[in-house]
Parts: C-alpha cells; structure tokens; sequence
C-alpha cells in the first residue's frame, strides 16, 4: 500500500518521475485571480540556479586573487621599502626651548639679549651680550643645549656657567615646551603638533647704568696703558640703597666667546693668562689696601682719644726704634716724603705713615691706639668679613693680630713694627673691593654698612651699624675732602663737582719693585649720594700714574654726558 501511494504521487516529468509537492496538490486554481503576483502569490518557489552559486564562488575567488596578490606586493616587492620606512617613520616627542629672559640696566638698554640665528636651523635662540663692557665677569655666560649625532638633544637646558646668568638662572631660564614631530626616513620632518607651549625666561633688570660702566672701563684700560698696569676693579655704589651702579673689571674673558666657543685659541689663551681674566676682582680679589686703610683707623684713633686733631706730628720722611733682634741697631719705619708737620686731618690728606705709625703704634710720649683697637675699627667698617654680596666665593679677607702671625710665621711674637706697617694697610692684610666700597659708603652716610646690591629697586639690605660720634666721621671726612684740594687726590679737584677722596699705594712682589693703586672716596662731599673705589694691580714702583686717574676720567665724563650723577 505504501509502494502504491507513493507511485502514484510520483509524476513524470522529461521520462523521469519526481516527487509531487504538496503545494500542487492543494493548489486551488479558482483562487489564481485573486492572487497578488507583485507579492509573489499563488507562484510555486523554485530552486535557485546552480550557475548563481557558480558565479558567487567565481567573484570570492577574484577576491582571494587580489588580496593574495595586492599581500604578496606588500610582502615581497615593497617589503624591504616599507619596513624601512616604518622603521624610520617615527613619532617623537621633542624639546621646544623657552627664550631665555634679556639681563637690561638701569635704564632698560639690554646687555644680555636674544637674537635668531638665521645661519643655522637652530630650535633656540641665541645668546648675545654687550661688548667691551667690563662687565662679563659680573653677567657671565652660557652654554646652549647639546643634540647627539641623529640630532636627538641629550642636553635639553641651557646651562649658566658664571656670573648673573648662573644666580638668577631660575628667572631668567622660563620653562621649555614640548612638540610631537613625525620624521621620515631621510629624518625630513612630516608633521609637528605642539603639546605643551614654552614659558619664556623673565627679564633682570640691574642697578648698573651701562653708560657709566663703559666710561669707567675705558679709563681703567687708558690708565693701564699708559702706567703698565696688569689688571684692576672698581665699583661705584649709591651710599643709600647699596645699589651698585658701574663694576668694571679687567683683564676678564668675553661672555660672547665663551658662550659661542668658536675660538679656541682665544679660549685657551685666557685659561693660560697668569692674569686669570675669569677671576671676578671685585668679589674674589684679594689685595693689600695701603693706605686707603687710614679713614677708617683714624675713626679709632678719634673715639680712643690717643691724640687731639689738632695736634701736629713732624715727619721728617721716617721713624726709627731699637732693632729686637740686635739692640746695637735700628729699625727705620719710613714715610713716602717728609711732610713736617701735620695734625689728623692733614695727615690723611697726604697721607703721612709717620703720623699713623704714632697714633697707631705709639712712639715715645705719643700713645697708639695698638693692633688690638686697629683690629676692632676696622671690623666694625666690614673688613674681615663678607658683604652678602651675591656673588659666591666671597672672600673674607686678612687683618693681621698676634695670632694670626703666630699660625703663619711658626710661632713668632707680635712686634711693634708689625703695628706699624699694619696701620698703613700693609703686612698681611688682604681686602676686596667689595669689601671697600661697603666701608666706604658706610663713612659716607655715616654709620651704615650696607649690602652691595645688582638689581634695581631691591630692598636695601642693613648688614651692620656703626655707633660713633657724628663728628669724628665729620673731622675723618674734612681730611679726605682736603686730599683733594690740597693732597694726594688733588687731580679730582674739578669745578663741576666736590669730591673726597683718598689714596693708597701697597707694595708687592718678593722685592717690593711693584706696586697696586688704589683711589676710594665720594660725592658729593657735602651731602654724599655716590661712593667708589679703584684697584690698578701690578705696575712699576716708579710708575707716576695712579688710580686718581681713573675716577678724574670719569668725572670729566659725568659733566658731560650724565650730569645728573654729579647733582
């Protein structure tokens, strides 16, 4: 029965049987009008063409054809190409370097600036720096950032070596910035992006006029060539606020050379100089004063009351007293002349070592005030100590007593003659110019040691106070203002301007045939604003030329060029 059902559901379609399907049987086609064709009713489904599964497995294999094809281009042909250049290709992040801050004067003129170096393709600014300033030891130098061989920086700061650009680095450095840079293989650069933008240094603004410190740099160097000197320092400071207003020092490098580096032959011949260019005088120098020490211990002498003022001594050109070793002999303490008599104020005025080897050592029936009290006037004017000026290194200095000379000659006793020749700024006392100008502003406004200051408007800094009668410093300046009119400083005795002054002259050298100038003083000398200082190092002892010289250049000067200084 199965067999027969089944047959006879079995048509024969081109002499084959196939199977009915049910829809045919059931297919009503009364019904066919009322189809809709559009939606495929009342149509019987048939199955899709084998030519369609033909055609989809042709297109997939084209595609394989390509992708293998367009892979194996990859792979083979260009692979060695572009894994070069992936390989080379990179993204990197890199340094955008701040411009460092300008280092102005006073009045805003730039003595340290930068400028964009069109030669080269660098990523930072350079530096530039005024030139025969005298001032490169003051501002210093730098070194720029470093890059390797594939120009990566391995050095991404700019590095202060000396100087105000070292101090004040924080300031004057800013903050770099960084870039994505995409490189190609030839290290051309694709694309930059920047991620974080640089914060430029600020500028610093000194208490230096540059005017003034050029004016009193060429009348250094004048001098030094027509007198023979070696090197020198001076400072000029406001005896109110500390600010220092020229520091001029020579020989020194050049900030630009050294910062630059591209001679080395000048390089090598400063590291060579005996001169040592790089050794800031001012700061760092240390020099026998001479008799630029006596202001300060005539303040003593007053406030000791060993001698009236007004009692003359006669200088007959030196003093003697029994030799300690050999009592059969003297020994002869000499002045530089003989000045015949002469009372405090005079004896400053010309510098008489007779009358301060009396006041200070005593001689016969004329008391001194001794080395103990030499010691103690001049610490209180600052000498043997630092200034808090901001340069570091500062040196101390040397005032000679008893125990010093014990440490440093084995042992031995402290003699009147070692008074004697430490009272006219000789023997083992050692001073920096720093250290001068401080005391001398301190006798200029009477009473107030202040800290030597570089940039502008800074709050003055009190470092120490000097409690002394009002007239000893009246009496010690009279004597200074009358060097001038009628002594040692009489080449700055100028109309346009009143000056008190006083010099000094220390021998050197194992046999004493060289000598350093010295000239401190200010103005104007009835109502001090202004202090100064000069140093001219190693000239002949027959040189007639002094450190006088400098300051009457630049005095000349000021009445012409900067008057109101002179007010």
């Amino acid at each position: 029965m199965f067999h027969f059902v089944k047959n006879y559901f079995r048509k024969k379609i081109n002499g084959r049987y196939n199977p009915i399907d049910p829809d045919e049987i059931f297919l009503d086609s009364k019904n066919l009008p009322e189809f809709d064709t559009h939606q495929f009713e009342g149509r019987i489904e048939k199955p899709i063409s084998v030519n369609v599964f033909r055609m989809v497995a042709l297109f997939m294999v084209c595609v394989a054809v390509i992708f293998v094809g367009k892979l194996w281009h990859l792979q083979v042909v260009d692979g060695a190409t572009l894994k070069a250049k992936s390989e080379n290709n990179r993204l990197h992040t890199t340094v955008i370097f701040a411009d460092r801050g300008a280092i102005v004067d006073r009045n805003g003129k730039e003595l340290a600036w930068n400028t964009i170096n069109t030669a080269t393709t660098s990523d930072f600014s350079l530096r530039v720096y005024a030139t025969s300033t005298g001032l490169s030891t003051v501002i210093g130098y730098i070194k720029y950032p470093s890059k390797d061989s594939s120009g990566v920086y391995y050095q991404t700061k700019i590095d202060p070596k000396d100087g105000l650009e070292k101090i004040y680095d924080t300031v004057l450095s800013g903050k770099n910035g960084m870039k994505i840079v995409e490189t190609d293989v030839k290290g051309k650069v694709m694309s930059e992006s920047v991620v974080q933008p640089p914060q430029n240094g600020k500028n610093l603004v000194l208490s230096i006029d540059a005017r003034v410190q050029k004016k009193l740099y060429e009348s250094m160097l004048d001098l030094a060539r027509r007198a023979g000197f070696k090197g020198g320092a001076a400072v000029i400071m406001d005896v109110h606020t500390g600010e220092i207003i020229a520091n001029a020092n020579f020989p020194e490098y050049d900030s630009q050379t050294m910062t630059s580096g591209d001679s080395t032959s000048k390089i090598n011949g400063w590291l060579q100089d005996k001169n040592n260019p790089f050794l800031n005088r001012t700061i760092n120098g240390l020099y026998t004063p001479g008799s630029i020490i006596k202001p300060f211990v005539a303040m003593g002498v007053l406030e000791q009351g060993v001698i009236d003022p007004k009692k003359q001594i006669l200088s007959t050109g030196s003093i003697s007293i029994p030799n300690p070793y050999d009592k059969t002999k003297t020994s002869t303490f000499n002045d530089w002349k003989a000045h015949g008599y002469v009372d405090l104020r005079r004896a400053l005025a010309v510098s008489s070592n007779v009358y301060f080897y009396e006041v200070g050592g005593g001689y016969q029936d004329q008391k001194g005030i001794g080395i103990t009290n030499i010691e103690k006037y001049v610490r209180m004017f600052g000498f043997g100590t630092t200034t808090g000026a901001i340069f570091p290194g500062e040196k101390k200095g040397i005032i000679p007593d008893p125990e010093w000379k014990k440490q440093t000659f084995d042992g031995e006793a402290w003699r009147v003659g070692d008074t004697y020749n430490s009272v006219i700024g000789q023997y083992g006392f050692q001073v920096t110019p720093i250290q001068v100008i401080r005391a001398v502003g301190a006798l200029a406004n009477e009473g107030t040691l202040l800290t030597p200051l570089y940039i502008k408007d800074e709050k003055p800094k009190i470092s120490g106070t000097i409690s002394m009668d009002k007239k000893y410093y009246t009496i010690v300046k009279e004597g200074m203002r009358l060097g001038v009119t009628d002594g040692t400083s009489v080449s700055i005795n100028v109309p346009y301007v009143e000056v008190a002054s006083k010099t000094g002259t220390a021998q050197i050298g194992v046999n004493k045939d060289q000598v350093n100038s010295w000239v401190i003083g200010f103005w104007p000398y009835k109502n001090p604003h202004y202090a100064y200082v000069v140093v001219m190092e190693k000239a002949s002892k027959v040189n007639q030329f002094g450190a006088v010289g400098v300051m009457r250049g630049v005095f000349d000067w000021m009445s012409i060029y900067a008057p109101e200084y002179l007010k």
